[in-house]
């Protein structure tokens, strides 16, 4: 019986194909945009925590002032020097490494041609914090950090952009007015998910910077790495009270320096991500409703269509609750039709998404379930009162429907 109403429904359905197929329509873009972005949503998310994971979850950002950096470098607050990281790394036991660290933005150049680059002096302690990796040459040697030579090791992309197939190694490379030799190249990384590319940088020893680039002693920023079995939370306390004392911060009076604990950077940047998700999941799904309304509507269309045949139906013996399931299963099937539809396309475009923006393309069997068990719920919610409409029309009457 149940199988016999179902084949009825789908030649219904089938006689008029344009019309059905622009009636789920609405229910296919609603399950596709929602399956579309809660699958583009936590990639992004995945991508966000394996960004900041990379750079070590045992890890410290201190930075001067309490507003962290700003768009186009680090803030103008009162700097750290040098004898502040190395205080970290000997009087704190929670602490493993504590590099010094400054960047600014500047032109890179190599004969004719010319790249705005980052700009960074660090020493090999930066380096081993953050792992970084060699492809050609080598780091910084000790001499060369204490005395502050002019050398600089360069990423991938400063490599492709001013140098192409050429071995950069051994070239001269002008940062304003000093001429750097190439001693390294970075093993590459990539762009981060927040859109920076981690190759486009240059860097040379800390020494060198402070004195041929920015002409005083200032530190920028801190970044700290914590002993194995040390909690970050511990760590920030011991910095916290050893930076106060350095900088002669009295009681009752505010840090002029903030510590970014890049865990809870993580915890943060993928809480706002999955909010963001949350919310264009919701004005997605307002399709569905929309595709709902247009369900009924044709249903409607179809119960005036067919009076004259519900009349003769009813007449001949069936019943009512008979012509109710009738109706009631048309209007689920075109729903899962569009349900499945919209699976489809969500996960094509979904996967088309994740390859343009290199996400990771992570479907979730539970949200296509749950996509398409609306899809059937709006079915039932939408088809009922066409169905019902249906059922309870008079045989006479409907025989008498031209």
């Amino acid at each position: 019986m149940l199988w016999e109403t179902v084949r009825l429904a789908v030649q219904a359905i089938f006689r008029n194909t344009l019309r059905s197929f622009l009636t789920v329509l609405g229910i296919v873009i609603g399950v596709a945009a929602v399956i579309a972005m809660v699958t583009v949503g936590q990639g992004s998310q995945q991508q966000v925590t394996a960004d900041v994971e990379s750079l070590g979850t045992n890890t410290l950002m201190v930075m001067p002032g309490q507003g962290g950096m700003q768009s186009g470098g680090f803030t103008a607050d009162r700097a750290f020097t040098r004898a502040d990281a190395e205080a970290m790394e000997e009087e704190l036991s929670s602490v493993e490494i504590a590099a010094p660290y400054s960047m600014t933005s500047i032109a890179a150049v190599y004969g004719n041609e010319n790249h705005f680059t980052q700009l960074a002096g660090a020493d090999k302690s930066l380096m081993l914090a953050m792992e970084w990796k060699m492809s050609l040459g080598r780091p910084f040697t000790d001499v060369e950090e204490k005395a502050g030579r002019p050398v600089c090791v360069i990423g991938e992309t400063i490599r492709q952009e001013l140098f192409g197939n050429i071995d950069p190694v051994g070239e001269t490379l002008r940062l304003k007015n000093l001429a750097c030799e190439i001693v390294g190249v970075l093993d590459a990384k990539g762009v981060t998910s927040f859109g920076e590319d981690q190759d486009d940088l240059v860097a040379i020893p800390l020494k060198t910077f402070q004195r041929r680039i920015a002409g005083n002693d200032d530190v920028s920023l801190i970044y700290t790495t914590v002993r194995d079995g040390v909690s970050t939370e511990r760590a920030m306390r011991e910095i916290e009270v050893l930076l106060r004392e350095r900088r002669r911060i009295t009681s009752g009076e505010e840090d002029d320096f903030s510590i970014m604990d890049m865990k809870q950077f993580a915890t943060i940047l993928s809480g706002i991500t999955a909010v963001l998700t949350g919310l264009l999941s919701s004005v997605a799904a307002v399709s569905l409703l929309v595709g709902g309304i247009g369900i009924m509507n044709i249903m409607l269309v179809s119960v005036t269509e067919r009076t004259r045949e519900i009349g003769i139906r009813l007449a001949v013996g069936a019943q009512a609750g008979q012509v109710l399931l009738q109706f009631l299963v048309e209007a689920i099937v075109l729903s899962l039709l569009g349900g499945a539809l919209g699976i489809i396309l969500g996960l094509a475009l979904a996967a088309l998404a994740a390859n343009l923006m290199s996400i990771p393309f992570t479907p979730d069997a539970s949200i296509v379930f749950l996509a398409f068990a609306f899809s059937a719920a709006v079915g039932v919610v939408f088809g009922y009162f066409p169905a019902r409409r249906a059922a309870r029309m008079d045989p006479i009457e409907a025989l008498r429907h031209q």
